[in-house]
Order: structure tokens, then C-alpha cells, then sequence
């Protein structure tokens, strides 16, 4: 029988260690070597960590068996000094990730599927369709690529690249107990952030006792109406049933749920819009990320001015709503919100 690879970007670390305990006869000495190494330093060179030094049959064995089934970066795409890099997967299917300056500090977005089956109607990604989930060394490897091959320092991590990620929980739940291990990659779960357009999962994510975790819920609309004609998602979850989940989810003392609002002129921009949001929000602990509309292909919709931006977010200020405008970059190479998306090529 042959043994299957030992793909580290799929295990967390006490999987790694248990994998190490079957297969080897080792454990969580060896384990921590290696996980260090590859993780934080993308060192494959087992001969080169301390921990082997003495272990040269175990040498031979992992030389076999370990796998880093990174996917290969294709194309990479900058608007001043933000990064877009498309990487293509085994069957063809390529997916986009965002790495995005905040300061002097970096975000990095990253998708957890191909296209999406929400089919918000202003959204790249959405234009696609379903195609399918990622898997957890493809979403990992997405952080790897940049932190552990690039060696660029990555303080925040944004689930809010292609698909949906509470469409394909158990594979994101996965990746974030290997990118937030202290061993490894480690990002605590205090800087990721998983965008989310409906409820299924949040009781699956409160078992999970993750309370630095920050959750943001995509509602760019501000009643059932409107984010129906937008998101065709609010037929089966509609903004109480959304309401009534997050006020029984259990949000950390001093936290705050953030909600994502994108502006359509003429759509959802209305004082009155303004209004009806601020109603919907008051029982919440809530911050509204305003985003601007941004261009997507085969769109009817019309861009906003910062004008039209700046008199919703103020009339939003005035009913005693906590907003922040998104910084608008990554445009002109189709790498702001929304933009995301691409299908598969012939390999």
C-alpha cells in the first residue's frame, strides 16, 4: 500500500504531530522543527533544521512523503501599492488574492472558493457562478505564498476574496487554525476577518469559542425590498432572520459586528435608506464599512460620486451611526471589492 503524502499545508499542528507519531514513530519534537521551518521560513531543507540533525533515516522517509502542494502564481497585477496575484489551481481553475497596504501594514484577502452561488448582482465573482470550493491547502497556500515564499509581513487577514466563506465553513474553519498557529504562520484570529452574506454556520462558528474572531455580514441594503432585487440570497435569509442571529451569537465584550454596505446611486443611497439602515442597526453592536459601487462588467448600475459617498455617511453619522469609508484601491486592475473573478483556463 502506498502511503499518502504528508501535505503539511493541510495540518494543523497537532495533526502534523499525530501524523508524525503514526507514520514515524516521532512526535511533537520533530514536528515543531519542521512546522517552524516551512511555515515562517518556506525552509524545505530538512537537513537544515536543528531538530533532524541526528535523524537521518527520518530524513529519507519525509524527503518521500512531504508534500507542499503550493499553487503556482501566474499573473500578478499592481495599482500603486496594492498587489493583485491570480494563482492557478491543479485542475485549471485560477483564483485572486489582494494584497493591500493599510498604513504600514498589510492586509492580505484571500477567496475560499471559484466563483460563488450567492449571485450578488454586483459582484464579479458572483457573474461566475459556483464552480467549487477551495480546499484547505489552497486557501492556506494563498497566505503562504505571500508570507512564508515573499517574505512580505502580513498583519490582517480578510476573507473577502472569491466565494462565499460560510459556503464552504469546514474547509475555512480549517485554514484558520493553521494560518492563526503561533507555531507556524501565526496570525491570531483577533486580525482575520470572514465576510459573510447569510447565518448558516454562525451557531457552528459560536461552538467554536473563537470570541477575537471578527465577523463581518455583507447587507448593502437597508430593507428586505432592496437587498432582495441585489442579493438574491435575502429570499432565504432575510434581514430579521439576519438581525435575530447576530443578536443571539456571542459577540466578545467591546466587540462589534462589522457590516459591509456597498452604494448604488439611485438604489440604496436615499436619506431615508440612510434611515431604515440606522433603525436595523441600533440593536446591534455595529460598524458600516461604506464602500462605493465599483465597476464590474455587464453592470446596470451607476457608480456613486464622493459626494453621493460622503452625504450618506454623513446622514448615517447623524442618526448616531459608527461609518468608515473603505479606501478605495486596487480599481484599475479589477482588485477592489467586488472585482474578483475569474474563470477557468485551458491548461
Amino acid at each position: 500500500m502506498i502511503e499518502r503524502p504528508l501535505n503539511i499545508l493541510a495540518l494543523t499542528f497537532d495533526q502534523l504531530v499525530f501524523e508524525m507519531q503514526q507514520r514515524y514513530g516521532s512526535g511533537k519534537y520533530h514536528a515543531t522543527g519542521l512546522y517552524r521551518e516551512i511555515y515562517r521560513h518556506n525552509n524545505t531543507d530538512i537537513d537544515r533544521i536543528k531538530e533532524f540533525a541526528r535523524s537521518s533515516a527520518l530524513i529519507k522517509k519525509l524527503r518521500q512523503d512531504l508534500t507542499i502542494p503550493l499553487s503556482p502564481v501566474v499573473r500578478l497585477q499592481q495599482d500603486g501599492d496594492l498587489m493583485k496575484f491570480v494563482s492557478r489551481l491543479a485542475d485549471g481553475f485560477e483564483i485572486e488574492s489582494v494584497i493591500v497596504p493599510m498604513g504600514n501594514r498589510k492586509t492580505l484577502c484571500i477567496s475560499s472558493q471559484v466563483g460563488c452561488r450567492m449571485g450578488c448582482v454586483f459582484c464579479e465573482t458572483g457573474k461566475m457562478g459556483y464552480l467549487r470550493n477551495l480546499n484547505v491547502e489552497e486557501i492556506v497556500g494563498q497566505v503562504f505564498q505571500v508570507k512564508a515564499v515573499w517574505g512580505i509581513n502580513i498583519r490582517n487577514i480578510v476573507f473577502m476574496g472569491m466565494g462565499e466563506p460560510f459556503d464552504n465553513l469546514g474547509n475555512v474553519v480549517q485554514s484558520i487554525k493553521i494560518i492563526s498557529d503561533q507555531r507556524g504562520l501565526d496570525i491570531a484570529k483577533r486580525y482575520i476577518t470572514v465576510s459573510t452574506v447569510f447565518i448558516d454556520g454562525f451557531q457552528d462558528l459560536a461552538r467554536l469559542n473563537w470570541p477575537t474572531l471578527k465577523l463581518a455580514i455583507s447587507l448593502n441594503a437597508p430593507n428586505d425590498q432592496i437587498r432582495s432585487q441585489i442579493m438574491p440570497v435575502n429570499h432565504i435569509f432575510p434581514m430579521k432572520r439576519i438581525q435575530k442571529a447576530l443578536l443571539a451569537f456571542p459577540l466578545q465584550k467591546g466587540s462589534n459586528f462589522f457590516f459591509e454596505y456597498v452604494i448604488i446611486k439611485g438604489v440604496n443611497d436615499a436619506k431615508s435608506h440612510a434611515r431604515e439602515l440606522a433603525d436595523f442597526l441600533r440593536p446591534l453592536h455595529a460598524k458600516v464599512n461604506i464602500i462605493p459601487l465599483n465597476p464590474c462588467s455587464k453592470t446596470p448600475f451607476i457608480r456613486p460620486t464622493d459626494e453621493d459617498v460622503q452625504q450618506f455617511c454623513d446622514w448615517l453619522i447623524a442618526e448616531k451611526v459608527f461609518v468608515r469609508k473603505r479606501p478605495e484601491k486596487g480599481v484599475n486592475v479589477m482588485a477592489a471589492c467586488g472585482q474578483l473573478g475569474n474563470r477557468r483556463v485551458n491548461i
